[in-house]
């Protein structure tokens, strides 16, 4: 008995004679026979390329009497005439030189007209003197083969087409997405008397939109007033969530420019709008600025709700951090209190405001280790003393360098005291 999964040895007992007769009637085929139906074309030519011997497969095949054939017609006759072309420059030349040649690709022509492509191998068979004597050819119908690349390539070009509308579709999204976030930021910056003003905005991913925002304004004749800040989520919604902070901050500030005001009031309108099951907040800096023409130095008052500390670069070459301890996450409670300071810019110092896609831009291989403010402050020690458009320009430089390490937008606003002139010698 056989074991189970294991195919019965055909001299098993039992199978002796159906085995037996098997082969005896496969031994019954003549060599003429095999080579005459064989599942390929044969074919022997003489030097020349005369055909002395052909089988009826490929006889078939090309609709051709062996009559006809045999002694009147050479190999390149059966070919079409790039085929014969490319026997005569490649095929011919080689099988002289190597006495042998493998799976060529040509094309034998039909007598209806049609085409077949086919593979073409052929030896060269020597006498006992080694001097050549004919040639022996195969010929295997590769249209299946035909169609079958035909049919990669349909698929290659299919997916090259798809890739590029892909390509495009995408390229008009982040058009699109390039627009709308720029609707969101404002399209200019006003002159400031007595301030010079800078602002930068790095988008993580031009696939989607950002949450961070900025903008600054006249507020009554003297101030202006200035904000920036960070909404939390990316895409439509946090965009929706930027342009209402906006506005209601704007609207705020022309009714009280005070900071912590206008921060309770866009905390009432988050609150009220986002209750429920998606609540939506941001962090902000909302600050007044209070120019003296008289000494030429700036008074900036400003409120922050969980938004990273500012930095206050110095005309000496210092910077320090003007912390904002204590302030609230806006919008997530119906009531809340955010932290206040006040600072002094003089000429040739800058308050530098941003979101935490600075800080926590990663900087180490594991992408564990996170810029920090530490960091931040001693590069901005660095370029103390220099215009707000240096310093934006230094840190969009340090943005640049962190690569792929950058997985959050980053807003940047610098507003700084313009240094004074040095004194001109007067000359005769």
């Amino acid at each position: 008995m056989c074991r189970t999964g294991r195919q019965p040895d055909p001299c098993d007992s039992g199978n002796g004679d159906v085995s037996g007769a098997v082969f005896a009637s496969l031994l019954e085929d003549s060599a003429e026979e095999l080579y005459e139906s064989a599942p390929c074309g044969y074919l022997s030519t003489l030097m020349d390329g005369t055909i002395a011997k052909i089988n009826s497969t490929l006889l078939d095949w090309l609709g051709l009497e062996r009559d006809d054939v045999v002694g009147r017609m050479r190999f390149t006759d059966l070919l079409t005439v790039g085929g014969k072309l490319y026997h005569e420059t490649h095929f011919a030349p080689l099988l002289q030189m190597q006495g042998q040649i493998s799976g060529v690709a040509l094309e034998v022509r039909q007598t209806d007209g049609g085409r077949i492509p086919v593979l073409v191998s052929s030896v060269v068979k020597h006498g006992s003197t080694g001097e050549p004597q004919l040639i022996r050819t195969t010929v295997f119908d590769a249209r299946d083969r035909r169609a079958y690349e035909e049919e990669l390539l349909r698929a290659r070009k299919a997916a090259e087409e798809a890739r590029r509308e892909a390509e495009a579709d995408r390229a008009r999204l982040q058009d699109a997405l390039a627009v709308l976030q720029q609707s969101l930021l404002p399209a200019t910056l006003p002159p400031v008397p007595g301030v010079e003003v800078a602002a930068h905005y790095r988008t993580a991913s031009p696939d989607r939109l950002g949450g961070d925002f900025y903008d600054l304004f006249p507020v009554d004749g003297k101030r202006f007033a200035f904000f920036l800040g960070d909404v939390c989520g990316k895409g439509p919604q946090a965009a929706a969530v930027t342009s209402l902070t906006r506005y209601t901050l704007r609207a705020a500030a022309l009714h009280d420019p005070e900071p912590v005001s206008a921060l309770t009031t866009l905390n009432q309108v988050l609150h009220e709008r986002y209750t429920g099951g998606d609540p939506r907040y941001c962090t902000v800096v909302f600050g007044v600025l209070d120019p003296d023409c008289a000494t030429g130095q700036v008074t900036v008052h400003l409120a922050a709700g969980g938004h990273p500390p500012a930095l206050v670069l110095r005309a000496d070459g210092t910077a320090e951090l003007l912390p904002t301890p204590g302030g609230l996450l806006v919008g997530v409670l119906p009531a809340a209190t955010f932290a206040t300071a006040t600072c002094v810019l003089g000429p040739g110092d800058t308050l530098v405001l941003y979101t935490d896609g600075l800080t926590e831009a990663r900087t180490s291989e594991d992408r564990a280790s996170l810029y920090g403010e530490e960091a931040l402050l001693a590069f901005a020690a660095g370029h103390a003393g220099k215009s707000p458009q240096a310093v934006v320009q230094a840190l969009t430089g340090l943005l640049d360098g962190f690569g792929e390490g950058l997985d959050d937008d980053t807003a940047l606003l610098a507003l700084g005291v313009p240094a004074s002139a040095p004194p001109t010698e007067a000359t005769e």
